[in-house]
């Protein structure tokens, strides 16, 4: 274990401030600052609101992560990053600060995709991703079905969604019933009490001419909103739990059923779901059930890996450095519409972390080159003494 890449990683996409610290596939930290009760008045994140909360919270954030790990900065092979895709301000935020602690401490670093670590995450608690590997990507900002030859630089999107996100849904939903935000975990605790096949709501994109892989939760919306208003016009009471449950349900059959096919399609036996929707226990157990027909593998990560957080970002990274990937450059910016085929954002140099020819190992035998002579030793003995 002590010849694995010791990983530092930051997230900042939306509204959690992420920092995780992973040894190899070995899960050492996960600290996490959220920022969504300031959003809750609003009924969804403020990008602003969300930029400032990660201004605040990094420094205590990344400390809290070395403590709780129990290693110092100045032990770390690389810090990875989010750079995108994500809300611009909140993911600067994040990609900063990252590349003056990688600078600061003379370390590689590595931009990396932020769908691309909601898969890699899985390592950390089911350990190495069988290659290729299915992944239904299941949030508030994104629905897609991906297939990963190699979870470092081969990722590739067979559908997503075409409007509203899954995630999103639920929170609209949510919304009109007067649920509060987010609307996740409420509904899912609300459908547990309610009979998920008291109201048939439409299934978006699952007709014989429809794309096979991409999601549609717009007109599913639609029809749950004009629902409860015409039950409301009426001066009918809106029976709140079988709604919560006949949606939730709409929602998952599509998202399992697609993903099964997609697996089946590729001849892949295993079936990856990540991202936030994936704390829903309804998919978790419609998922388990199909795949259990079907003779598919299903890894789902527990549910507090499952939303945005740091450890996934350092898994990623770790994975980065362990493959000898080439690390980013010092230039690297925040890409609010990083494409998922692009799992890191690498160097120009493509020989190592900095563009440069000359450089030494990080020490973990990984042969990872890297030049960091610019970096001032004054400025590190001021910052990690």
């Amino acid at each position: 274990m002590a010849d694995e890449p010791l990983v530092l990683g930051i997230e900042t996409s939306c509204d959690e401030t992420g920092v995780g610290v992973v040894r190899g596939t070995t899960l050492l930290a996960d600290a996490i600052a959220s920022s969504v009760d300031e959003h809750a008045r609003f009924g969804g994140v403020v990008p602003e609101v969300a930029s400032r909360a990660h201004l605040e919270a990094m420094v205590p954030t990344i400390e809290r992560a070395l403590k709780e790990a129990g290693v110092s900065a100045r032990d770390l092979d690389g810090i990875a990053v989010t750079a995108g895709p994500g809300l611009a301000g909140a993911l600067l935020v994040g990609v900063s600060a990252a590349k003056a602690y990688a600078y600061a401490l003379g370390k590689p670093l590595y931009g990396v995709n932020h769908l691309a670590s909601h898969i890699c995450v899985d390592q950390l608690e089911h350990g190495p991703l069988p290659e290729p590997t299915m992944a239904l990507l299941v949030s508030g900002g994104h629905s897609s079905l991906l297939l990963a030859p190699d979870i470092t630089s081969d990722v590739r999107p067979l559908g997503a969604t075409i409007d509203d996100a899954a995630g999103e849904a639920f929170d609209k939903i949510a919304r009109v019933l007067q649920l509060g935000f987010p609307g996740g975990p409420v509904i899912d605790r609300l459908a547990r009490e309610g009979d998920p096949k008291a109201i048939n709501f439409p299934r978006g994109l699952t007709g014989p001419r429809d794309a096979a892989y991409d999601f549609s939760f717009s007109g599913l919306k639609t029809a749950v909103a004009r629902w409860i208003e015409a039950k409301r016009k009426a001066g009918e009471e809106v029976p709140v739990r079988d709604v919560a449950a006949s949606f939730q349900e709409a929602v998952v059959d599509v998202l399992t059923r697609k993903a099964i096919r997609a697996c089946k399609d590729e001849g892949v036996d295993h079936l990856m779901i990540g991202g936030g929707v994936a704390a829903n226990s309804r998919l978790r157990s419609l998922a388990q059930e199909r795949c259990d027909d079907a003779g598919i593998i299903l890894r789902v990560p527990r549910p507090k890996l499952c939303t945005d957080n740091g450890a996934m970002v350092a898994a990623l990274g770790a994975e980065m450095v362990r493959r000898n990937r080439p690390a980013s450059d010092w230039d690297l910016s925040a890409d609010s519409s990083l494409p998922v085929t692009d799992p890191h954002v690498p160097g120009s140099g493509h020989g190592d972390g900095n563009g440069s020819g000359d450089g030494h190992a990080h020490g973990h035998g990984h042969g990872h080159a890297h030049d960091h002579d610019h970096v001032h030793e004054l400025s590190k003995d001021n910052l990690y003494s």
